[in-house]
């Protein structure tokens, strides 16, 4: 049967695609998810420490539930658990016996119970049961849920070895997981693949529990990495209905074969149950108080098993033996050894297993089928979590069997154990059995009496632990509450390491060796001229970016001189002491009058100033006043100009017949004005174009056409509502034409004032020239009008005043950010996107510039693409002028290039991983640290990501100054608050949050539906005047924010927010069914007579909240009548006032043209085309389109431009007016070509070619004739087919974009793409490429922008629309969300859901440690260093979400320092020794460095390099080893299909080879090592700290039996664990662990302890069940980007990324090793330079195109030349090397062999020169030894030179493999 089920259902199963998540940070969140339960029962049930067949340790098994579900909860996980009667087999592990299967099935029976019943103690957790996956109640909680995904097993068993091939990539015999002989056993893999196949097709995502990994803090959200089903919606799809059909065929199938096996299984006992009376149970009297639910299904149990066969006697006298020692015992005593059955028969095995395994089957059925949880007659404090205990019921047997007295045991055990056996005889009748004489009588017994815990409690291990020596004058301090023992006999340094490093002199020796004066070579030179051309062009990049910035109001960013100030008076109001913001004169755009020549503060008495002053005053007062006359005359002699230019522009906008144009013209003439001419027409265009919506309006009106003309009118009133505040210009002619309007409107305007009553000129309006006849008045009241249609343009000002400290009005809460930056205070901002954030970092970089020439302020941002935004934003903002040469305003720093000198600069703008180096390089802590004087942390909620959130979180903890905290999207702002603000006061900063609820830009939000049919032909051009919103178009459906509430126990999301015409129709649908939910106190009044005439947004939010408390109400009070709510807002037109008409009918819509053909719906790459024209059609683009599959960003630009492409060439085939252009133009360049050459360039004496100047080439240009031919070019996209906007941009601009895209690389269609108007941004697109996107998309050149999430961060990208983001302050009035492919539940869940709480990680990292003391003593101890360490340890709170356990942090961090002392990186004065700073800086690879290390130090791969000839074997077997240290990624557990079908027809490995033996061995015995200490580190935290029990629940903190100690109970009992958990003890298992990951699963409770944090190497298979993915080493095999997809499962998107990391760990290696061997007069380089192959590439093209373009304009030329000036004081990097490689060696042996003038490359290769160290040179001729050459050449073969000769070939041979796949 299995064999049948194989073909369909595994096939389809293996073909699912998966990737890897964070499942909390990337995926889930808090949305509500399901585990289903039989995979968490058999998850658990799997572990490897679990005695379940034996032992029956039902305790344990329940713990490991538990503590599974506890580490969820503590990550802040939202589930359920569900179970399925049909798949309760399914929790049983496959091969398990016959015989123990009942034991698994009553387990499974009691944890349900015993979750049931604790489910709503400490920590909420629902259980649910279902009879099958297709259950319909199953199927309405999933609906009525909204449940995210389900997390399953697929019964993929763990693989018991990885060696499918060797090394050579040939293939092996394979050792497969799956067993054979016996096709039932599995049954339950195809019937847990059945199950998904199950959810799958019913459209629901799958997670798989077995493919899960816990990472980081234990109290944090820690990254939890899951294999997810993606694509499911497609995979659904794609399944056909016969290929369902055969595997629902398939699934039943397997299901009635588990059902027939299982028939027996489940029917013992049942007839006998089912005839129990209820009044059975309460029957017995000798039972002691308090009688828990066990001891009556034990009863129950135990009189069916000794009726069915009374020789069962012994057995039960044991098993009530062992019930009462159960009860009594506590939980830490109940650790017994595992002696076996003494004294019994040959058979006494035998029958223990039959016992227990009746006894399970007949509690499993009978905890099944009655409601025990719900049994009035059952005492509530009792569960059957502690109803087994196997090896106590053997011991027990063993003392029955032994003729033991029972007068051995104390008083209380034998007073119960009488009550028991009465019990017993009172309810079978077997007196003569169980009678008190036969217990009595029992003869001593003949072996001695095993001793008692209590005796055995002195053989415990010591837990002192011996640690080495170590003091620190700044650590001491800290450390002193850890009590540790030294070590009496301290372990010399090992031979090996003696011998292996030899030739190292200062081996031992802390201090760095240090070069004088280092040479000057041709490589530097070379790097310093690369830099500098690098450099010029980035600032040329920069200057360009910055030229595509606007401001709120669409102008380009003007820079402002920043001129040093001194402190002034104090602006703020209240406030005391503090300096603040100088404006200068271009920030100020009124002049200042001149002062009152009255001297009004002479105080009486005071002596009058003397007339020879008062002279020079009254002089200077007539000059004054002479000037101002002049100035006033030559304003108005430019304003005449002006309103002259204006009649004659206004008169060529009269010619424009299309009114929508004529307005779009006149908004573009408003915008582009300066602001001098805006002063004088700003009123007169205004009104003209006032009068241009009037008319167009009134055509609706007529027409009734009220729908579509209602936006139109909107606008229009806004205008009237503009002027009447008067703007400038405003003449009493406009006051009185607009008032006109404004009456027949019916627009309740009070007054209207004219501003500048001299001026006379103005426009007739249209309403006076019909003499006011046209009709042009709202149909509806100016209330409702304003509710429903005015709310894009009501008054967004919340609290707004005047601030002479910025240019605009800020709001209340922006003045207090300004009032707290002036106090020099850290800020922690929470505001929504739109609401006006941006100003603040500006704000506080202008107070660094301003108050002197040495402050630095740091920006540090999540992503490259903010870095460059936020650099162009400053350069386009700031200038300024220093005194001092290599000082610039701002730099970027990033790994992979840098802009400017980042030390020289006063704004650094950077990422988290850069600043932790600068932060902890100890050259910068006596300079450029000591100078930072504010960080900015943008986007702060990155802290939550799974990889770099520690380093954010390590920054905030290391911050040497006040901070700036920005976000938009923190679930848990007060908690993240009180961290914040604690780390801030343990350095001496206070902090403030400042939270802002509410977006300026409302966003409105819509599902598209495709339509079924589509055909494309030609853009139609039918935009109209302006569509804010998708109301009423084809295809968009208007969602409701109220009908996102579909889940009411979530209640309403605080950030969920409501339009004015959304609480208009809300309360419209309140109001009508509020007969049926009276409302709660007083009816909520009639908006449309409370609200003011013109509301402000202020006002319907304070509405908006009145009507969230009601609708709350109403979700909890009245259900039913919220359901109707929510059908009937679900049921309103697009256009939200029930007057409105229904949308139009899309389900087949077509375009202009022929060839209309089916879509498919549900594809992105079909329906993305028909979705941009209904956006194009209704004037919504610029549009931001996000897909987080880079792969799909990509293929979906693409599909775009092949339908744009083939639609073009199809009309080109068949248009007339196309062909007849062309033979036009044919003519044209045949007609060209006879005519000499017109040249606008001139050429000099030497025969070059030189401009004209613009005079004489405005003449030659004058004088020629204007052709339309000559810009036409026939392969440029014709209009209609592209979505660029030509105009804003000029073809040359545009051309001169390609020329740098192509040199670096980018494909052809991409640049197509570009043409038209389309753009693709995600990270693994080329910088220069995201960045012209970047540009083009500003500069509204493109329209179309595909995109992931790196431009969902803080970029800069005003548009219409957008699937996610859209509405910034000052761009939009509204913002188009328009969700695409996501069906309406999801988007109701996505609408609904609750921001993700901020949690953190674990930041003292052994690493971070490590760099802490290389920053303390490289900077002789400096103030900075102590200071940081000072209050890094201060921390009360060390980490986010994390308890206040300092002690635990301080313990921690004193083994994290026994460590680094074992593995001599840290001397006993915590002096960095030998390989720390590789380790160090290797710190990105956390835990893996030191394995690393621990290779390095025992001379691994010295012997291995040394003793190996075969030079391509050893880099593999260096390649094997690097892959199980670097990039791991667990394979996903596999199947003998999966192999077979995949893996050997790949030239994959797939599974990465095993360790060599001898690697297998240092790494196992670093392991050791580590494990030794972290359990000395367990032992002396609970020695010192921990008194209370560990008998409590982790989850439900449900308490254990825990009895008083029993003194002389005659069982072979162990000594109580102290390290060990007490639930995993029963087990047997002691203090003494195996490896660091049953340490940390198994600790006790109460202490911090994670796998993440301790600096070990997870090894295959000691610290993994799976094996990991040998894709690092199949790529360097066969280079096949391809077959990493399909057979090793990498995305292809990923690829780059994932091996550019490995690429930067082979540089970090050889840079380090080069270093550590001071081969290089700058080898003390600094490392932030080393970069990956991939980056190595980008950087390489940049500086060759620097050098082909020669990019140095006068400006950048300065800036390089000063760049350079700095730079020549330090040595060059060696990071960026670019030109010829170096040849290496056919032999290692052959390494004088090189050519020393080529230029090092990022010490890729052996710096090939001679060394001035004699000391540390391997190629110095001469020695200070006497040993002879040969001895010498010998000594190098086996030395360290020859391991870094090793690393520099497999880089070498890596990053040529890695070039030839991206070059």
């Amino acid at each position: 049967m299995a064999q049948s089920a194989a073909p369909t259902l595994l096939s389809w199963y293996n073909g699912l695609p998966s990737r890897w998540v964070d499942l909390v940070g990337d995926y889930a969140g808090e949305e509500l998810f399901a585990i289903e339960g039989d995979s968490l029962l058999l998850h658990c049930f799997q572990d490897p420490g679990l005695d379940f067949d034996d032992g029956f340790q039902l305790l344990h098994a329940v713990y490991l539930v538990e503590r599974f579900l506890h580490q969820l909860v503590t990550r802040k996980c939202n589930f359920d658990v569900v179970f399925f009667k049909e798949n309760r087999h399914n929790s049983v592990p496959p091969n398990t016996e016959q015989s123990n299967r009942s034991k698994y099935l009553f387990a499974r029976e009691a944890i349900i119970q015993h979750l049931i019943r604790h489910h709503s103690t400490i920590h909420p957790v629902r259980v649910y049961r279902f009879d099958a996956p297709m259950d319909p109640r199953f199927l309405s909680y999933r609906d009525q849920e909204s449940v995210y995904f389900i997390m399953c097993h697929d019964g993929a068993r763990p693989m018991r070895s990885s060696l499918y091939k060797d090394t050579s990539g040939q293939h092996k015999t394979f050792t497969y997981a799956l067993e054979r002989g016996d096709e039932t056993k599995g049954l339950e893999r195809l019937s847990m693949r059945g199950m998904i196949m199950l959810f799958v097709t019913g459209g629901m995502n799958i997670t798989l529990i077995n493919g899960l990994e816990w990472r980081d803090t234990k109290e944090s959200l820690m990254l939890i990495l899951c294999a997810v089903m993606v694509q499911i919606t497609q995979s659904r799809r794609s399944v056909d209905i016969d290929q369902r059909r055969a595997m629902l065929s398939e699934y039943t199938e397997v299901q009635m074969t588990i059902k027939e096996r299982s028939t027996a299984e489940d029917s013992l006992g049942l007839e006998e149950l089912i005839q129990i009376s209820r009044e059975n149970w309460t029957l017995s009297l000798g039972l002691p108080e308090g009688r828990l639910e066990q001891d009556w299904l034990s009863l129950w149990v135990i009189e069916n098993l000794l009726g069915e066969d009374e020789r069962r006697m012994d057995l039960v006298l044991s098993f009530l033996l062992h019930l009462v020692l159960v009860r009594n015992m506590p939980l830490s005593q109940r650790r017994v050894k595992d002696d076996g059955v003494l004294a019994i028969a040959s058979d006494g095995e035998e029958r223990i297993t039959a016992f227990l395994s009746a006894f399970a089957s007949k509690a499993a059925v009978a905890t099944e089928t009655l409601n025990w949880t719900s049994t009035g007659t059952m005492e509530s404090h009792g569960d059957f979590a502690d109803m087994v205990d196997g090896k106590l019921f053997r011991a027990c047997m063993n003392i029955i069997a032994s003729g033991l007295s029972i007068e051995s045991f104390p008083e209380t055990i034998r007073a119960e154990l009488l009550q028991y056996a009465d019990s017993v005889n009172a309810t079978a009748g077997l007196n003569k059995v169980f009678g008190h004489q036969v217990l009595d009588s029992t003869v001593a017994p003949s072996v001695p009496v095993k001793k008692s815990a209590k005796k055995l409690a002195s053989l415990s291990l010591d837990t002192e632990y011996p640690a080495l020596p170590f003091s620190n004058s700044v650590f001491d301090e800290h450390l002193a509450s850890v009590k540790l023992a030294a070590d009496p006999n301290p372990p010399e340094h090992q031979a090996s390491a003696g011998k292996i490093f030899r030739e190292i002199s200062h081996w031992h020796n802390a201090k760095r060796l240090l070069d004088k004066s280092p040479a000057i070579t041709a490589a530097s030179k070379f790097l310093k001229s690369r830099r500098l051309r690098s450099n010029q062009l980035y600032m040329n990049e920069m200057t360009a970016y910055a030229a595509s910035l606007t401001n709120a109001a669409g102008k380009l960013l003007e820079p402002e001189v920043i001129v040093t100030a001194r402190p002034a008076k104090d602006i703020r109001s209240g406030a005391k002491g503090s300096m603040p913001r100088v404006v200068s004169t271009s920030m100020m755009n009124e002049t200042t009058e001149a002062p009152d020549s009255t001297d009004k503060s002479t105080k009486p008495g005071s002596k009058a100033p003397v007339a020879k002053k008062h002279v020079a005053i009254k002089g200077k007062n007539t000059i004054r006043d002479e000037i101002t006359a002049q100035r006033a005359k030559k304003d108005q002699e430019s304003a005449e100009k002006t309103t002259s230019a204006w009649k004659v522009k206004r008169a060529s906008l009269d010619a424009i017949k299309d009114l929508s144009t004529r307005f779009t013209s006149v908004q573009e003439y408003l915008n582009d004005l300066s602001m001098p001419k805006l002063k004088v027409l700003e009123a007169d265009i205004l009104l003209y174009m006032l009068q241009i919506l009037i008319s167009v309006w009134y055509e609706y009106r007529k027409a009734e056409k009220f729908t579509e003309g209602y936006p139109i009118a909107a606008l229009a009133c806004s205008f009237v509502v503009k002027l009447a505040e008067g703007p400038f210009g405003m003449t009493q002619a406009i006051a009185t034409a607009v008032g006109q309007i404004a009456y027949k409107l019916r627009v309740p305007v009070k007054e209207i004032r004219a501003k500048d009553p001299r001026r006379t000129f103005h426009l007739e309006s249209d309403l006076s020239k019909s003499g006011g006849s046209l009709d042009v008045s709202l149909p509806m009241s100016w209330a409702k009008f304003q509710l429903l249609h005015y709310g894009p343009y009501l008054d967004r000002n919340m609290d707004s005043a005047p601030d002479p400290r910025v240019t605009f009005e800020p709001d209340g809460w922006q003045r207090k950010v300004l009032d707290e930056l002036d106090m020099n205070r850290s800020v922690f901002v929470v505001a929504p996107t739109s609401a006006g954030k941006t100003f603040i970092s500006f704000y506080a970089m202008e107070k660094v510039l301003r108050d002197n020439d040495d402050g630095v302020l740091v920006y540090v941002a999540p992503t490259k693409a903010l870095v460059n935004q936020i650099a162009a934003e400053i350069q386009a903002r700031f200038s300024k002028t220093y005194k001092a040469g290599g000082k610039s305003v701002w730099a970027i720093h990033t790994r992979d290039y840098r802009v400017n000198n980042p030390t020289g600069c006063q704004i650094l703008v950077t990422v988290p991983h850069i600043l932790q180096m600068m932060l902890l390089s100890s050259t910068n802590a006596r300079s450029w640290s000591t100078r930072v004087r504010r960080i900015i942390f943008d986007e702060i909620h990155c802290i939550g990501q799974a990889e770099d959130g520690v380093i954010w979180e390590q920054l905030l903890l290391l911050a040497p100054c006040p901070i700036i905290a920005l976000s938009a999207t923190v679930g848990n702002p007060e908690q993240f608050n009180d961290w914040l603000r604690s780390t801030q006061q343990a350095i001496g900063h206070k902090l403030t949050m400042i939270s802002h609820a509410h977006r300026y830009s409302d966003l409105r939000k819509f599902i598209y539906q495709p339509p079924t049919e589509f055909a494309f032909s030609k853009f139609v051009e039918k935009s109209p005047l302006v569509q804010l919103g998708l109301d009423d178009v084809p295809g968009f459906r208007f969602v409701h924010p109220v009908n996102s509430l579909v889940n009411t126990a979530r209640g309403i999301p605080d950030d969920l927010s409501f339009e004015a015409r959304d609480c208009y129709t809300l309360w419209k649908a309140l109001k009508k069914h509020q007969p049926l939910a009276p409302w709660a106190s007083e009816e909520l009044p009639d908006p449309l007579t409370a609200l003011p005439t013109f509301a402000k947004k202020a006002d319907i939010i304070n509405w908006e909240r009145k009507l969230k408390a009601e609708l709350n109400r109403w979700m909890t009070a009245y259900p039913e009548m919220f359901s109707q709510l929510i059908q009937e807002l679900s049921c309103l037109p697009a256009q939200a006032n029930s007057e409105a008409e229904p949308p139009s009918d899309n389900t087949s819509e077509a375009l202009s043209g022929t060839g209309i053909s089916t879509i498919n719906p549900d594809d992105l790459h079909e329906t993305t085309l028909p979705l941009l024209c209904r956006l194009h059609e209704q004037g919504a683009l610029p549009a931001l389109l996000f897909n987080y599959d880079r792969g799909k960003c990509e293929s979906i630009a693409e599909a775009i431009l092949t339908q744009l492409t083939v639609a073009e060439s199809k009309w080109k085939e068949t248009d007339h007016s196309w062909r007849t252009r062309i033979q036009g133009w044919e003519i044209w360049k045949k007609a060209q070509t006879k005519k000499p050459p017109k040249s606008l360039t001139k050429k000099g004496k030497s025969n070059i070619v030189e401009p004209q100047s613009k005079a004489l080439s405005a003449m030659e240009a004058a004088s020629r004739e204007v052709d339309a031919y000559e810009t036409f070019n026939p392969d440029d996209p014709v209009d209609g087919f592209h979505f660029a906007d030509k105009k804003r941009l000029l073809k040359a601009e545009l051309e001169g974009y390609f020329d740098t895209l192509r040199w670096k690389g980018v494909a052809e269609w991409l640049l197509e793409c570009l043409t038209r108007g389309i753009g693709v941004h995600h990270a693994g697109m080329n910088r220069k490429y995201r960045q012209v996107v970047e540009i083009l998309f500003r500069k509204r050149f493109l329209r179309v922008v595909i995109a992931t999430g790196t431009l969902a961060l803080g970029i800069n990208m005003p548009c219409k629309t957008a699937a996610g983001r859209a509405g910034r302050r000052g761009f939009d009035l509204l913002g188009n969300v328009v969700f695409q492919n996501i069906s309406y539940e999801k988007v109701c869940r996505l609408l609904s859901s609750r921001l993700p709480d901020l949690n953190g990680h674990f930041p003292v990292t052994t690493t971070l440690v490590l760099r802490l003391f290389s920053l303390l003593h490289g900077s002789n101890y400096s103030t900075y260093a102590t200071k940081a360490i000072t209050s890094l340890l201060s921390q009360p709170r060390l980490y986010l979400g994390g308890k206040s356990f300092k002690e635990q942090v301080l313990h921690h961090l004193r083994f994290s320092i026994e460590f680094l002392r074992r593995q001599e990186l840290l001397s006993s004065e915590g002096a960095p020794l030998n390989f720390a700073e590789c380790v160090s800086h290797l710190y990105f690879t956390e835990n893996s460095s030191f394995g690393f290390h621990a290779l390095l130090r025992e001379g691994y791969f010295h012997e291995l390099c040394s003793e190996m000839g075969n030079q391509e074997e050893c880099l593999k077997t260096l390649m094997v080893v690097l892959s199980h240290l670097f990039g791991r990624r667990a394979c996903r557990q596999a199947d003998q299909e999966f192999i077979e079908e995949v893996v050997k027809k790949s030239p994959s490995t797939v599974f990465l080879p095993t360790l060599p033996k001898e690697a297998l061995k240092v790494l196992r015995g670093h392991n050791k090592e580590t494990l030794k200490i972290f359990t000395g580190y367990v032992k002396t935290f609970v020695d010192q700290h921990i008194k209370m029990e560990d008998n409590r629940m982790p989850l439900t903190q449900w308490l254990a039996n825990s009895g008083t100690a029993v003194d002389s109970v005659p069982l072979p009992l162990l000594p109580p664990t102290k390290t060990r958990s007490a639930f995993v003890a029963l087990s047997g298992h002691g203090d003494t662990f195996q490896s660091i990951s049953e340490l940390c699963e198994t600790a006790r409770d109460g202490v911090f302890l994670e796998k993440a944090v301790i600096p070990h190497a997870e090894i295959y298979p000691d610290e993994s069940s799976t094996p990991f993915n040998a894709y690092l080493y199949d790529f360097y095999m066969h280079g096949d980007v391809t077959a990493l997809e399909k057979a090793n499962g990498i995305r292809k998107s990923d690829v780059w990324f994932l091996l550019n990391d490995f690429s930067l760990v082979l540089a970090t290696i050889v840079t380090s090793l080069t270093n550590f061997l001071k081969l290089d007069p700058a080898s003390d380089s600094d490392l932030l330079d080393v970069v990956g192959e991939g980056d190595e590439l980008e950087i390489e093209n940049d500086a060759a195109l620097a050098q082909e373009t020669g990019a140095a304009v006068d400006e950048t030329k300065k800036l390089a030349t000063a760049s350079a000036r700095q730079e020549g004081n330090s040595s060059a990097a060696k990071g960026r090397n670019a030109g010829k490689k170096n040849k290496l060696a056919d032999s290692w042996e052959d390494g004088d062999d090189v050519d020393v003038d080529a230029p090092a490359k990022n010490s890729r290769v052996l710096p090939e020169r001679k060394c001035k160290s004699k000391a540390v040179n391997p190629y110095d001729d001469e020695s200070d030894s006497e040993e002879s050459e040969e001895d010498a050449n010998s000594k190098e073969q086996g030395g360290l030179i020859i391991v870094l000769k090793a690393f520099t070939m497999l880089q070498k041979q890596f990053d040529e493999r890695f070039r030839a796949i991206w070059a």
